[in-house]
């Protein structure tokens, strides 16, 4: 038998059984990764014979009696995540030789419950692009067409998965960087409450991994059905054992339903400041119509909403607020004098991103203010609705841009073009108030590319999204294999 398209949760009964080993389904894994990889190209720092010696450690431990959530599974982890003893670059040729001591904290979770670690996936230079390639591991392709991006910041992790090289895998999520990828490789990714993960390790080499509470930016699953999100969450979640973690202990909600007929859903297709494209809007449509057909309350429009075009705005200003912090003196006073010449009507998304980027902590503290109320917002929403279904991105994965000036770069949507990094708008809607967001399959576009849409969630309810996105494979289907 082929192991290697098996959800995790299969995978972790067939241990059980005896019916294969950890160590047959580790090398039949790197097997298919020394076959199809080359044209891939997303596990960019293989660890082959330590996760050899794991997976036999893992048959041996099996062998005692021991049961853990993840034992012998084999799994991927971003670049970005501290490995002790592999390189964590984040793409970045200067740090091509920084080699941390320690793991990440999530690291130290899947070893804990047993995961074989195959090695480390792409990623794009800093995190900071919708695609997956830099200087030092080149480009990592979509598994559906060689000749696009699997996105990103967690591309290497989407293309991995959907080319059956490893069960689960863990990424991170500022931009979309979990959502996107799954939606271009027609995967699931879950982007869990701003909090509910620690990143402990998660951090730009040479800095130390100090136990840092970041804004925006979580870590969080990435599976190949909604279930194994769920079971790699419940491994990842919880406080840093340096600080929260001495005086909590978490205990998610459970799902606000059990049955799809019991959900209430608002479905949001539009956007005030970028169109929509005909492949993803038909995504979205598909998962409404399978709601309606299960029973559930759907409804298309309320004023509950918070205000897009307010919640983007807020959003690009915190992102890129963040994104200039390492600057020298002489790049951000250029900055300053770019921000200065604006127009006071400028109210593009262009113009919010430089403003953004020379932001005074007064400035901040002010945009942190309006966060709260859009935050009080969304919690007068869910008090009506359980999730939001809306697109990730207004189209599936587009082709490989490598123009160095990423604010030249443009999407094409329906033979209109934006800025480029315009299409964060819709991941920045769950980002900017914190909220749980999963990603799941819905379909494919006219070209046979993957279509995804993401379930919004109540805050620290991620069992709620996660649910949905469950009942919702069994009416839809959900990952299938590229061809």
């Amino acid at each position: 038998m082929e192991w290697n398209f098996q959800t995790a949760e299969e995978l972790v009964a067939a241990l059980r059984a005896g019916e294969v080993t950890s160590a047959e389904l580790t090398d039949e894994a790197i097997v298919r990764i020394e076959r199809d990889d080359k044209a891939i190209n997303a596990i960019c720092v293989p660890d082959f014979d330590r996760a050899r010696a794991a997976a036999r450690g893992a048959d041996q431990a099996r062998a005692r009696g021991e049961v853990r959530p993840l034992l012998g599974i084999p799994v991927t982890v971003k670049e970005s995540y501290n490995m002790a003893g592999l390189p964590t670059t984040w793409g970045m040729p200067q740090h091509r030789d920084y080699v941390p001591a320690e793991d990440a904290v999530q690291v130290s979770r899947l070893k804990a419950a047993g995961a074989v670690v195959l090695g480390k996936t792409n990623v794009p230079l800093g995190l900071q692009d919708i695609q997956s390639f830099n200087e030092i591991y080149g480009t990592t392709n979509n598994p559906w067409d060689h000749d696009r991006t699997p996105g990103g910041s967690s591309g290497g992790s989407a293309a991995a998965l959907a080319s059956g090289f490893c069960a689960l895998s863990i990424g991170s999520d500022l931009a979309g960087s979990l959502r996107t990828p799954a939606h271009f490789c027609g995967i699931y990714a879950h982007k869990p409450t701003l909090g509910l993960a620690a990143t402990r390790g998660m951090v730009v080499p040479p800095a130390p991994p100090l136990p840092v509470d970041l804004d925006l930016a979580v870590v969080g699953p990435m599976a190949r059905t909604a279930r194994d999100l769920t079971l790699l969450l419940d491994v990842m979640a919880g406080p840093d054992p340096l600080t929260l973690g001495k005086a909590h202990d978490l205990t998610l909600p459970p799902a606000r339903h059990e049955r799809l007929g019991d959900f209430r859903v608002l479905v949001v297709d539009e956007h005030p400041l970028i169109a929509t494209g005909p492949a993803v809007r038909a995504g979205v449509d598909r998962v409404a119509d399978a709601l309606a057909d299960g029973g559930a309350g759907v409804e298309r429009h309320s004023r509950l909403l918070p205000d897009l075009a307010e919640a983007a705005m807020l959003y690009t200003q915190l992102l890129f607020s963040s994104s200039v912090a390492r600057f020298p003196v002489e790049a951000y006073e250029r900055l300053q004098t770019r921000a200065a010449g604006l127009s006071a009507d400028d109210r593009s998304l262009d113009a919010a991103r430089l403003r953004g980027m020379v932001f005074s902590h007064r400035d901040w503290i002010e945009a942190n203010s309006r966060r709260e109320l859009h935050r009080h917002g969304w919690r007068q929403l869910f008090a009506k609705f359980d999730a939001v279904v809306c697109p990730i991105t207004p189209t599936p994965a587009f082709r490989h841009d490598h123009n160095p000036d990423l604010m030249q770069r443009r999407l094409d949507i329906d033979g209109t073009e934006y800025p480029y990094f315009d299409q964060l708008v819709w991941a920045g809607l769950a980002t900017m108030p914190g909220l749980p967001a999963t990603a799941i399959p819905a379909g494919r576009s006219p070209e046979g590319l993957p279509v995804g849409v993401q379930l919004i969630g109540p805050m620290f309810e991620d069992r709620t999204p996660l649910r949905l996105a469950e009942l919702l494979e069994q009416k839809i289907g959900g990952f299938q294999a590229p061809k």
